[in-house]
């Protein structure tokens, strides 16, 4: 990619064509998890925005990565063990099969923890409002 793209779909678009099927799953995926979500560029990389930060992911020479680190959900954290990279994100090989299932698990586990800390922070706002 020599220029760097502003929209999900030039970043898929610029992607090796092998890829762009499995970005455009991904996308699909976290779209339907997500479907208030706002589709950015942030830090080079096509990235999920609804009160924060969903997810981002990208198409690297050998593997798709996701971020940020999922936690809060331990059963969900075992599944990712095997894809985890030395930060805690995700690394998804492209020689094996994308575990969308996975993916799914991850974007309705950021949505709801989205959700919570926008609540927790309207909460805090009326507090502090109050006083």
């Amino acid at each position: 990619m020599n220029e760097t793209p502003t929209t999900i779909d030039a970043f898929i678009a610029a992607a090796p064509p092998d890829v762009r099927p499995l970005l455009e799953e991904i996308r699909r995926i976290v779209r339907e998890e997500a479907p208030e979500a706002e589709e950015i560029v942030s830090y080079r990389m096509p990235a999920f925005r609804q009160h924060g930060i969903l997810l981002y992911f990208a198409a690297f020479k050998g593997h798709i990565g996701i971020f940020p680190p999922v936690a809060g959900d331990a059963k969900l954290e075992r599944a990712l063990a095997p894809y985890r990279g030395p930060k805690g994100n995700l690394k998804l090989p492209l020689d094996r099969p994308i575990p969308y299932d996975l993916v799914r698990r991850i974007a309705r586990l950021r949505v709801r923890q989205d959700r919570e800390r926008a609540k927790a922070k309207a909460r805090k706002r009326r507090k502090t409002a109050k006083s």
